[in-house]
This record gives structure tokens, sequence and C-alpha cells, in this order.
């Protein structure tokens, strides 16, 4: 599929993206962010306790980023609705049941909406205590993959393995 082809498949579409604060994550959103802008919406599952702290965490450890700057400079002053628009970060873990998401209201919005499932949470870690990487590498996955079946929009779903990393 060429560039534009791929950037038209997005078009209005709602992704569902795991491990955005990590350095593919980042990549992804930012270039979708660039190359669709009319993309419908992209939820961003991020590790946190709490709603604040997950927005938070998307400002500070994604948006806030060097990568960010020629978006940023694209839309100038807009950048910040644009953002705020387009971006809705959600608390959650991959490690667990129903990705760690609690509100129920939420993940009825998810199930009916998301289009697109991205999966690049993984520890790369390769001196990682072997539960640990087993929970977030091989349970993650599957955890992700549950939620995709449960999406009645879906698409595709897109997994990076840790392999890549090798």
């Amino acid at each position: 599929m060429e560039i534009g082809n791929i950037a038209e498949f997005l078009r209005d579409k709602t992704i569902f993206v795991t491990g955005s604060t990590g350095f593919l994550g980042k990549i992804f959103v930012e270039k979708v962010l660039r190359v669709q802008p009319n993309v419908k919406k992209l939820f961003l599952l991020v590790r946190a306790d709490d709603a604040e702290l997950t927005k938070r965490r998307v400002l500070t450890d994604v948006i806030a980023k060097e990568l960010f700057d020629a978006l940023r400079e694209k839309l100038g002053f807009g950048f910040d609705a644009f953002i705020s628009e387009q971006v809705n970060p959600v608390a959650g873990n991959i490690v667990c049941e129903n990705l760690g998401i609690e509100n129920y209201d939420l993940m009825k919005e998810l199930y009916k909406e998301v289009y697109i499932v991205v999966n690049v949470a993984a520890t790369t870690n390769f001196y990682e205590r072997y539960d640990v990487a087993l929970n977030i590498n091989v349970l993650g996955a599957k955890h992700v993959m549950e939620f995709a079946k449960k999406c009645t929009e879906m698409k595709m779903l897109l997994h990076v393995p840790t392999g890549l990393w090798c």
C-alpha cells in the first residue's frame, strides 16, 4: 500500500494505540497526525493510576517531544486545540484483563468506535525478569488481541513484535 493510500485509509478512522510513550509509539502517533490530520480519534493507552496522570504523561512523554516540532510548526497556534481534539489518553495497562480500563462507558465507546488497533507496547529490556517480560510481551499481546476482537468496527490489528529490536 502506498503512503497516499495509507493516509486515505486512516481518514475518519478511530485508532487505538498501546505503547505510545515508547520509541516506536511516539513515531507512529506523530506520523499519523502529520500525514492524516483528519483521523477521527487516537486513543492512547498509557500506564497511569488515573485520567489526570494519563493526560499529563501523554503531554510530557509524547506530545512535548521534539519529534512533534514539524507538526507544531505546521499548525501554529492551532496545535494545542488539534491535539486535544484528536488525542484521547486512556488509563490502563496491557498486562491486565480488559487492558486495565476501568471506565465502563469508555470501554463501550472503544468497542463501538475503534477501527484500527496498533500494539507497540513491549519491554525491550533483554535483561528483564522472565515473568515481567512474559506478562508484557506475551500476555499483553493476548489482552490486546482480546480487546480487538470485541471492537465491532475493527478492520486491522497491527502488532509490532519485540523481535524487531534484536
